[in-house]
């Protein structure tokens, strides 16, 4: 079972729930948690994994022989991603639009095309508590994550229950995150902005078509809209977090909720007995 734990926006609680998700459910079962957030992954605070291995995630970069170029233009016609530019006699090149796929290598007439290896970022994989954790750290100034997020998600292992930590949003690094995810448990918090970036995450898991439920977190500092929302669109709303000054500290102090309020634990193994029943 794949549950990919997102939101529309940054700041709901969406790692704190994958965390505590977690840490109620190893001991129970095997499970194996991904960090996706690859722009600023901070799982590993509260689970404080042992890393063990780090392998480079790299794209491929064209470069042109402007000795064998005839400024055709054919590589950049082929080019979906407007990558590559023929202006005269000049060739440009942008790296950070290119996603290497090579196209525009296999296009060129006069083969005046080679590629060079890129580093995006890393992956990292390890060991936390007794189950396996692996983590995407995309490179400072890289603009694409996507690529990192498809290498991190080789890890999965088809015998246990994958947490998967998306990226915050609903653009195309998130999008890669819930790809292929049995369950997308969606966490927002009830505010209008909530509200607002709720509609956005659903209609992404809806057009994938990934089953979805929802945790509200910090319930009690808005209004009961995201309620009536999910209950007019038949989305079940499995958890409701309150806002507490004692759960906001030991978050702030990078400490698991189920861990200083073995209480919770409970609570979070009730949640994933709902979402099995969100997908019987």
């Amino acid at each position: 079972m794949r549950i990919t734990i997102a939101s529309g926006k940054g700041g709901t609680g969406k790692t704190t729930i994958a965390v505590n998700l977690a840490l109620s459910l190893f001991d129970q079962q095997p499970i194996q948690f991904l960090d996706c957030d690859v722009e600023e992954p901070n799982a590993h605070i509260f689970l404080k994994p042992r890393i063990e291995a780090r392998r480079s995630v790299k794209k491929l970069l064209p470069r042109v022989d402007l000795g064998l170029c005839d400024h055709c233009g054919t590589c950049a016609k082929a080019c979906q991603f407007g990558a590559i530019a023929v202006i005269g006699k000049k060739v440009l090149v942008y790296d950070e639009l290119c996603h290497g796929c090579g196209l525009c290598r296999m296009a060129c007439p006069a083969g005046a095309i080679r590629e060079v290896e890129h580093e995006l970022g890393v992956v990292e994989s390890g060991t936390a508590r007794t189950f396996p954790f692996s983590q995407g750290i995309l490179n400072v100034s890289e603009a694409m994550a996507t690529p990192i997020i498809h290498d991190l998600k080789k890890e999965i292992s088809s015998d246990r229950v994958v947490i998967i930590d998306a990226p915050p949003g609903t653009g195309c690094p998130t999008i890669a995150a819930l790809h292929d995810s049995d369950l997308a448990l969606l966490v927002t918090e009830p505010t209008p902005f909530g509200l607002h970036d709720l509609r956005a995450a659903v209609g992404v898991a809806r057009t994938l078509e990934v089953p979805l439920a929802v945790v509200i977190n910090r319930d009690g500092i808005g209004d009961d809209l995201v309620e009536k929302y999910c209950s007019e669109e038949g989305i079940p709303v499995l958890l409701k977090i309150p806002f507490d000054r004692g759960i906001a500290s030991l978050y702030a102090e990078g400490k698991p909720l189920v861990d200083a309020m073995p209480s919770w634990r409970t609570r979070y193994q009730t949640l994933y007995r709902r979402m099995q029943e969100v997908l019987s």
